[in-house]
């Protein structure tokens, strides 16, 4: 015989269901391989880095943020937030008094041992690790799932992948270009394939030369920049601006990328920070590398 349930049982079904899912705890798995696990959505979040922060926005959960680290200005409200040290030194005591039910960290910028210390005054940290796009896209879902917010992450998400599934598709075919990724001049400073800019300039059909460089952010010389002879060079900086000493390369006028005019600048914000907005930088690498293909 088949139990035949009525509206009101199915409203009752339903209801039951909702709080058995509210009761369940949330459990993630961090870039250190943690398991991670909260009885309910955070609603108190302290963030240790500026990307971490912009993607708890992307998330559809910047309310549940009451601390931020130096250089959080992105989105512009986030600049309000109170400060708690920067992504390279933090200041425990701030983060204890502001009683957070979930610290989030980054393992590369924050380090391990911020992570182990602020686990050894009693709170719960969710640390990231994020070196490709797809990356980005996992953890802003996880954010969402910390906070309560799947529904808005994952539509933000999903519209965003539709993005970069469309910029691939353009650029999958394109000839390849070997590329200079130029972060700083003094020290003369790149980053190595394990990066995620290597993941964006892999993306626009590229190849970076010092992809097989043993560090994430090594420093190298000049002698060995022109011995790889790059196609492009392209200089990131310290903002807006295209930095002079991107110029300095023309100096050396053997280089293909001096001789074929291709030394080309991407604000750093949109091509080096681990959040949505690298599809903006990604469009703009893009363009300059199709201009060295077609001079």
């Amino acid at each position: 015989m088949r139990l035949k349930l009525t509206p009101a049982m199915w409203v009752m079904l339903g209801v039951c269901l909702s709080v058995i899912a509210q009761a369940a705890p949330i459990e993630v798995t961090d870039a250190r391989g943690k398991v991670i696990r909260l009885q309910q959505p955070a609603e108190r979040i302290v963030a240790l880095a500026p990307h971490i922060v912009e993607n708890v926005y992307s998330a559809g959960a910047g309310d549940t943020l009451v601390a931020a680290v130096s250089y959080s200005d992105y989105p512009p409200e986030a600049a309000q937030l109170p400060q708690v040290g920067s992504y390279k030194l933090v200041n425990y005591e701030a983060i204890l008094a502001l009683k957070p039910d979930l610290v989030l960290g980054w393992a590369s910028g924050n380090g391990e041992e911020a992570a182990r210390q602020l686990e050894r005054l009693g709170l719960t940290v969710y640390v990231d690790e994020l070196r490709s796009m797809e990356d980005i896209a996992g953890a802003i879902r996880t954010l969402g799932a910390l906070a309560g917010t799947s529904a808005r992450a994952n539509q933000r998400v999903d519209q965003w992948l539709d993005r970069l599934a469309r910029l691939r598709a353009n650029y999958e075919q394109a000839p390849p270009v070997s590329v200079f990724y130029q972060v700083w001049n003094d020290p003369l400073q790149t980053l190595n394939g394990e990066h995620l800019v290597s993941d964006v300039i892999r993306l626009c059909g590229g190849r970076n030369i010092f992809a097989d460089a043993p560090a994430l952010a090594p420093k190298i010389n000049i002698e060995s920049v022109l011995a790889r002879d790059p196609d492009a060079i392209v200089a990131s900086g310290m903002g807006e601006e295209r930095p002079e000493w991107l110029d300095e390369w023309l100096a050396y006028p053997a280089l293909q990328a001096v001789s074929e005019q291709n030394l080309f600048f991407v604000p750093p914000d949109i091509i080096q920070r681990h959040t949505l907005r690298i599809l903006d930088g990604a469009q703009l690498l893009c363009q300059h590398l199709e201009k060295s293909r077609n001079p």
